[in-house]
């Protein structure tokens, strides 16, 4: 009987992603501050020897982390969008999009790192810019789905208007299931943006 063996680069390539995605679950169970390279390094079934290994700090880890986040929010919305109807119920097939997106556990783990961002410098400086490119391609990835001619007037302010609104929703949602409410919203500018959109 012979064992492959596993390369190097794919078994750290592995470890490091196994960090990653325990970093995430434990800023959405625990939050910023309830997140510790300890748990991660336990959670993640890695030695605390290795972890420090590839994230000497906490924010080291959690800066690889928000970066990781950058490329799953990303990935999550572009596989969305792909699946989305066409017809005339497509603008409301949208938004239910987007506010599944902005009430996933992924866009909490992000909000608690823009929340630990606004006093941490060193945090700051790596969440700004990822949360900078994730906001144009989520608004270029909306403008898109919605078939919206942003060369119009007040056209991108209205796609922008759709992403506030359903960010909004997404952080009510954090204190209690908001989904019941946010249907309602949600079928009310659906019938907005449809009207706003054809003229």
């Amino acid at each position: 009987m012979t064992t492959t063996r596993v390369p190097q680069e794919e078994r750290t390539r592995v470890m490091r992603a196994r960090l990653l995605e325990a970093t995430v679950d434990l800023l959405v169970e625990r939050g910023f501050t309830g997140t510790s390279t300890t748990l991660v390094s336990e959670r993640a079934g890695v030695s605390r020897g290795a972890q420090l290994h590839h994230f000497p700090t906490k924010n080291d880890l959690v800066v690889a982390a928000v970066e990781h986040l950058t490329e799953l929010r990303a990935a999550e919305l572009a596989e969305a969008v792909a699946a989305l109807p066409g017809g005339k119920r497509r603008t409301r097939a949208v938004l239910e999009m987007l506010g599944d997106h902005f009430a996933s556990p992924v866009f909490v783990a992000a909000l608690e790192l823009w929340v630990a961002a606004r006093t941490d410098e060193t945090l700051s400086a790596a969440v700004r810019p990822l949360e900078q490119r994730v906001g144009r391609e989520t608004h270029k990835l909306t403008s898109v789905a919605l078939g919206a001619d942003e060369s119009q007037p007040g056209v991108r302010e209205l796609v922008q208007a759709t992403l506030d609104l359903v960010r909004g929703l997404g952080l009510a949602n954090t204190f209690s299931d908001d989904t019941a409410r946010r249907r309602r919203i949600l079928d009310h500018w659906a019938d907005v943006l449809d009207r706003e959109l054809n003229r």
